[in-house]
């Protein structure tokens, strides 16, 4: 037992510096530090209990850290399967997980690049955290590690507080950018007239009601990020199926009852309730997701910290689109 113990620091604190390595000098260590792992912490092969559930991961990718999220559970006995987030794109199926000797892999397939391979997948438990690599489509190799995410359940209805302006329909105070500004005021309308950058609330959030009323051109594309992680999708898609890649679905995860977009160049509304994971979504006058669970962050998110509050974000790299107010009232 404490020749294991012993060789438990040791590999931890070997895995810890494989994951600050640059992606280059990835592939050959962790392949070592995997193979060292699978000998000495390998899990019993019938023990995947500690692997279930649902990991916020912060992944090192082209020299930042971006979030992402894995959920693995069993589909019936003895198959592992999941779904993964990136860093953009929806959440996407995990057909099978293989596990073996301590180690898990899986791949999923490209989404947005037109040429490359599959995503490869490769990590192992070590001290309640998931610590992996992944061979992207270009085939280098980046560092991940995964926490548990939190369960957010609230044992009471909050009490609300005062409601806050967030747009004051003067200017951008309260909001902030990172890149060149496209977004504006005018005559009372914070638009954003052409595709550039994303902008973000400076004051966070944990549990609230918000009022969103808002207009886009034809064919126009944005979202809504609740805390900056879970994207309530805003598109110009009158007429169309439900889906949770549409009007007022949660990206890639929760799909409304029923479309209720209007004509693109209407004003529509959304009344949005987020109470932990559990989110109502009212959509010009209709409730079209009662409370419902988010089970993760969504592509695009500004990080995988489910934990913590955050801001509001609203997406400015795809298409115009024009507010005229934004009203949140938060939990006391």
């Amino acid at each position: 037992m404490l020749y294991q113990h012993k060789w438990t620091s040791i590999l931890g604190e070997f895995t810890i510096l494989c994951f600050r390595l640059k992606p280059i000098e990835m592939k050959s260590v962790y392949i070592l530090c995997a193979l060292c792992l699978s000998t000495t912490l390998a899990l019993a092969q019938d023990d995947t209990k500690a692997l279930e559930g649902r990991w916020d991961i912060d992944m090192q990718f082209e020299g930042k850290t971006v979030p992402s999220w894995l959920e693995i559970k069993h589909s019936g006995h003895a198959t592992l399967v999941g779904r993964f987030v990136f860093a953009f794109g929806s959440a996407r199926p995990i057909s099978e997980i293989v596990f073996k000797d301590g180690l898990i892999n899986f791949s999923i397939p490209r989404q947005w690049e037109p040429e490359g391979g599959d995503m490869e997948f490769t990590a192992s438990l070590l001290n309640d955290e998931l610590v992996g690599s992944m061979q992207y489509v270009d085939g280098k190799i980046y560092g991940w590690k995964g926490r548990k995410a939190p369960t957010l359940v609230r044992n009471a209805e909050p009490e609300w507080g005062k409601p806050i302006d967030l747009f004051n329909g003067k200017n951008l105070s309260g909001w902030h950018v990172e890149g060149d500004n496209q977004w504006m005021v005018k005559e009372g309308i914070l638009t954003n007239p052409e595709s550039g950058v994303n902008l973000v609330s400076d004051e966070k959030f944990s549990d609230f009601k918000a009022h969103i009323e808002f207009r886009y051109p034809e064919g126009s594309n944005s979202g809504i990020y609740l805390r900056g992680r879970y994207e309530v999708q805003i598109a110009d898609n009158k007429g169309l199926s439900p889906s949770d890649i549409y009007f007022s679905g949660v990206y890639g995860f929760l799909e409304p009852n029923e479309n209720m977009a209007k004509s693109a160049g209407e004003w529509q509304t959304y009344d949005i309730t987020l109470i932990g994971r559990r989110v109502t979504i009212t959509a010009n006058g209709k409730t079209v997701i009662c409370d419902q669970t988010i089970p993760g962050i969504t592509g695009g998110a500004l990080d995988s910290k489910e934990g913590e509050p955050g801001p509001f974000l609203i997406q400015g790299d795809h298409g115009p689109v024009e507010f005229k107010k934004f009203v949140v009232t938060p939990a006391k």
